[in-house]
């Protein structure tokens, strides 16, 4: 069921430059670049935006942030839901990668109209999101606390590190 929510042309445009790894980016560039970030429906319930300061840039990382999951963790509303785009960084027996993990966060103790409209306009965003080879729908803190949670969505067993720190 689509419930006719639109998605803003900026949260296009994260999303985009979070897809797109820029080989030539510069110090700054890189500093720049956002390593997680929330979405959250407009105040009037028909547009998907960002939640102000609700990110994680990758100059934060080592400065104001020293593990970026748990910081991730920590930004998500207790009892309201969100869509989120997590940059994570990670490590299998063979090879590093980086794979963006789309993020849909409804906690049970979220009220049940918040749960239904976040619900019902999850594929509109899903649509723009392009290329997302990850999908995660998180119900509570519980499921999320443990990086190795993660880490099995993102490549089960074979993954041995996430943002660095062994699973």
């Amino acid at each position: 069921m689509a419930s006719g929510v639109k998605v803003t042309d900026e949260v296009i445009a994260v999303f985009n430059d979070m897809k797109v790894r820029k080989a030539q980016a510069n110090e700054d560039e890189k500093r720049k670049r956002k390593k997680a970030i929330l979405f959250c429906l407009s105040k009037d319930l028909k547009n998907i935006v960002l939640d102000e300061g609700k990110e994680i840039l990758l100059g934060d990382i080592g400065n104001t942030v020293m593990d970026p999951y748990q910081d991730f963790v920590k930004m998500l509303p207790p009892d309201d839901c969100r869509y989120a785009l997590y940059d994570a960084t990670y490590e299998t027996k063979e090879t590093k990668k980086e794979d963006l993990v789309f993020i849909f966060w409804a906690p049970d103790s979220a009220p049940l109209k918040s749960k239904m409209i976040y619900a019902s306009s999850k594929d509109a965003i899903k649509r723009k999101f392009e290329g997302i080879k990850h999908e995660w729908q998180v119900n509570g803190l519980e499921d999320l606390k443990e990086r190795r949670t993660l880490a099995e969505k993102l490549g089960g067993s074979s993954v041995v590190t996430l943002e660095g720190s062994p699973i």
